[in-house]
């Protein structure tokens, strides 16, 4: 059987006007501000308008950790949001933005697959309505005007050795990790050694997700430590007078993007903060926005449960109040049998013993959602190699850590494909037995905080850091920073920091070789292992086979 590609059936999308997709959940025409005739940005005074109706239901989707197999995580978003609307529910999804970085890389694009899309696939996986550019833009002003104090005399003082606020580019550029700017004699400033991360990993990023409105991200922008005097005392964004200017270029992206499914279900789709080497979820905005506008929102968490969904709840829900109602973690049988130690040329020959192998990842991300105090239910994210023996292995497996998992069939049949999954999620839903907590209080200190994570989340023997890293969380301590969760920045593709060790290793240890103090945003973040905030393209990057065919039409973006 000939399956269409994704962007094939992007294209032959019957998309409805925006318009019309906003009123169906109460946005009246003046309150959208369009960006051509398939998306539109939510105005602020609308947003403040509906802050007093009671919230909808939360549905949290996270994953296993990723495979070369791939698990659907986004593609089973859509799918449930369009599935519970099938079954007659009012729901919409929210989820992150694309970066360029990823796209022209190897990973792709982030609106879903098969007949479980957000489209316009195309501009959401390109520019989009302009978010990231502007918040590299604001990023980089900032930078520009902490160059240009200290070329102007340094009136605050800043010590140039301890300039920590770095530049960014929505692009994998491994060139840019490391740089020396203002080369070139006097005229150029003075010479220091500084670098780039990437868009995603910027703290400006991290605070278009996490501010409530523009007065709390001015507020939080200013709070930004971007360098240290001599006497170690900080320098913040605000002392630089950058604040103002910043909160400007990202007025427009405060505001949430409403685009649609394939089944022109809602969707809210704004910032896009990697889990890997920051948060991982979309904008509490966005979020809080679509709780006053629907009865159950379905939001996703990036990477596997260990980074994206421990960061939900111990970051996101802490800093906005939020209360997930339901977990659904996705898995597939193909990553099950990676996960076993099957070949990825070898996974279309059925074979449970792998299957029931590698269920020990699924089994270990089970327990740690269970940890929080939240229902979590396992979508099997169906392909078509899959045989019912090797399905009905992760069922029985399923059952045995005390929940249950449904097979979906989204990819292929859109919400027909997931409805039983939706039924059952909504039952959950609304029968309230969540009892959630974060993992920590916040009162702990943040060295406990990242050996409670450390052990409890990816079941490691011991965090290895060294006095320098040690003595730099007690002086945050002392400065009044103690009270702040943590974001680990650890690869995605195993509970340890080692990518190769898949399954659910024990008796590791979890090295942080750096610690990054994000004021602004409100969190600790705790460098691991060899991850990168500045990624590299691979040996055959995507961008050498993405062209415009003789139709216009953008091919191998996808």
């Amino acid at each position: 059987m000939a399956f269409k590609t994704d962007i094939e059936i992007a294209r032959e999308a019957k998309k409805q006007p925006i318009m019309e997709i906003g009123a169906k959940l109460g946005i009246d025409a003046e309150h959208l501000l369009p960006y051509g005739h398939d998306k539109a940005k939510v105005s602020q005074e609308f947003i403040n308008s509906v802050q007093d109706r009671e919230n909808g239901k939360l549905i949290l989707v996270t994953a296993i950790n990723p495979t070369p197999a791939g698990e659907g995580k986004t593609t089973t978003t859509v799918g449930l949001g369009d599935g519970l609307n099938a079954i007659g529910k009012k729901a919409m999804i929210c989820i992150r933005e694309a970066s360029l970085g990823p796209n022209f890389g190897m990973k792709g694009g982030a609106a879903g697959g098969g007949m479980a899309q957000v489209v316009p696939m195309e501009e959401m996986n390109l520019h989009f309505t302009g978010d990231f550019h502007a918040i590299t833009s604001a990023h980089n002003l900032l930078s520009a005007m902490i160059d240009n104090h200290i070329y102007w005399g340094n009136e605050l003082e800043i010590d140039e050795r301890r300039v920590s606020w770095r530049r960014v580019l929505d692009m994998n550029d491994r060139a840019l990790r490391d740089t020396v700017t203002s080369l070139g004699g006097v005229s150029n400033g003075f010479p220091r050694q500084t670098g780039f991360d990437i868009t995603v990993a910027s703290e400006v990023m991290a605070i278009l997700c996490l501010a409530s409105d523009l007065k709390d991200l001015q507020k939080r922008l200013g709070d930004m430590i971007v360098a240290y005097r001599r006497d170690r005392s900080p320098i913040y964004a605000r002392d630089i007078k950058a604040d103002g200017a910043m909160t400007v270029l990202l007025r427009d992206a405060m505001q949430p993007n409403l685009v649609q499914t394939l089944e022109n279900n809602p969707a809210f789709v704004h910032g896009g903060p990697f889990a890997n080497i920051a948060h991982g979820c979309n904008s509490v905005t966005a979020t809080n926005t679509a709780l006053k506008l629907a009865d159950y929102v379905v939001t996703e968490a990036g990477f596997g449960a260990d980074l994206g969904a421990e960061k939900f709840m111990n970051i996101k829900c802490r800093k906005a109040g939020l209360t997930p109602d339901c977990v659904v973690l996705v898995a597939t049988i193909r990553a099950m049998k990676m996960n076993g130690g099957v070949a990825k040329a070898d996974l279309g020959a059925e074979n449970v013993e792998a299957v029931n192998e590698g269920c020990a990842n699924l089994g270990r991300h089970i327990g740690n959602l269970k940890q929080f105090g939240v229902p979590v239910v396992v979508a099997i994210n169906h392909f078509v190699t899959d045989t019912d023996a090797e399905v009905q292995a992760v069922k029985d497996y399923v059952e045995t850590q005390g929940s249950e998992a449904i097979l979906c069939q989204h990819w292929e049949k859109g919400s027909e494909g997931t409805k039983a999954l939706a039924t059952r999620v909504a039952e959950i839903a609304d029968a309230g037995v969540n009892q959630f907590a974060p993992l920590y209080k916040d009162e702990l200190p943040l060295f406990e905080k990242i050996e409670r994570i450390a052990t409890s989340i990816y079941r490691a023997d011991e965090v290895l850091a060294d006095k320098k890293i040690r003595d730099q969380l007690r002086a945050w301590e002392e400065a009044g920073y103690g009270h702040l969760p943590i974001c680990m920045a650890k690869t995605q593709y195993s509970f340890s920091t080692d990518p190769n060790l898949r399954g659910a290793p024990v008796g590791h240890s979890v090295p942080v070789r750096e610690v990054r103090l994000s004021a602004g945003a409100g969190f600790i973040v705790a460098i691991c292992g060899e991850i990168m905030t500045m990624p590299g393209l691979p040996r055959k990057p995507a961008a050498e086979s993405i062209f415009i065919n003789d139709e216009g039409l953008v091919e191998g973006l996808f």
